[in-house]
């Protein structure tokens, strides 16, 4: 099968763009690397371009999920993979590739929510490296989805994807694009409708967590959990919503794995406990935003 470096990028759709522009720069920390003629704002955590893209549109939510190969080489595995598997993997056009600042790259859409999700192996990589404002984020850390069928979602993702399920949580999973070791990638969340539950930035030491947590109660910016401490992957969280209601995420610490003799995904408790080792309790808002921009109807609505 076919090797991942990481989760490379977010695309995420945004009500207002200049807004969001500005939370996402002043509140969030990311760099303000640009905002083209389409509207679109790119930032970064990293050397990439770009690990997270806002999108205008008339309705916010989640839009495009963008995942880094190790190499060319196990981009062209994964092209084959999904063409034998009949997944109608797309090219991006060149015109895009532009605007994106990046090689060969295709996309295919998770049949049980509609998502997209892109692949490539090589972005733009920019010479002066990510400074932190605020928040030591290191990386963008991970994507978690609320899916209305989470064991067909899990099997699409494990059989065409080369994911691997390091815990479950009742009908919930989280999961990782091997090798990468951070206990996930993804997550998938048992829900009544598939959306967006939160995107994740991995920060550098506890301290950013409380600094973060009163940096944001200061400036009057809702918070929807924590901070805590999760059990599944072990992190220290901090949940908080960007203009448009949509969950992120701090987290310090995570579970790593091993390339090989991995420990096998663990049955946990269903227990709130199991959520928040310190005993808090999301409030109303919490992952409740963020429409799936879906490219056809959904395998669970057929």
């Amino acid at each position: 099968m076919f090797r991942y470096k990481k989760i490379g990028y977010v695309a995420l759709n945004v009500t207002d763009v200049q807004k969001s522009t500005e939370f996402y720069d002043k509140e969030v920390g990311l760099l303000h690397v640009e905002e083209n003629e389409k509207g679109l704002s790119f930032f970064r955590c990293s050397n990439d371009h770009h690990n997270v893209i806002l999108y205008p549109s008339t309705e916010s939510g989640i839009k495009r999920v963008g995942f880094q190969m190790e190499n060319d080489q196990e981009l062209e595995k994964t092209y084959n993979k999904f063409v034998k598997n009949g997944l109608d993997p797309r090219e991006v056009s060149e015109a895009e590739l532009k605007e994106l600042k990046q090689g060969r790259s295709f996309r295919i859409v998770e049949p049980n929510t509609g998502l997209e999700l892109e692949f490539y192996s090589k972005m733009m990589h920019m010479i002066k490296n990510f400074v932190p404002t605020h928040t030591k984020i290191q990386r963008l850390g991970h994507v978690v989805l609320n899916v209305i069928d989470v064991d067909s979602t899990i099997r699409f993702f494990e059989e065409n994807l080369n994911f691997i399920v390091s815990d479950h949580l009742g009908e919930n999973a989280w999961l990782r694009c091997f090798p990468n070791p951070y206990h996930h990638s993804f997550a998938l969340i048992k829900n009544t409708e598939n959306k967006l539950h939160h995107v994740n930035f991995m920060v550098e030491d506890i301290d950013d967590i409380g600094i973060a947590r009163n940096r944001i109660l200061n400036g009057d910016v809702p918070i929807a959990f924590g901070p805590g401490r999760h059990e599944p992957s072990e992190s220290i969280f901090f949940y908080f919503l960007d203009p448009d209601g949509m969950t992120l995420e701090y987290s310090f610490g995570m579970e790593e794995f091993p390339e090989e003799k991995a420990r096998d995904a663990r049955l946990l408790e269903p227990s709130p406990w199991t959520l928040d080792r310190w005993g808090g309790k999301p409030s109303p808002q919490f992952a409740s935003k963020g429409k799936i921009e879906e490219k056809f109807e959904s395998m669970t609505n057929k």
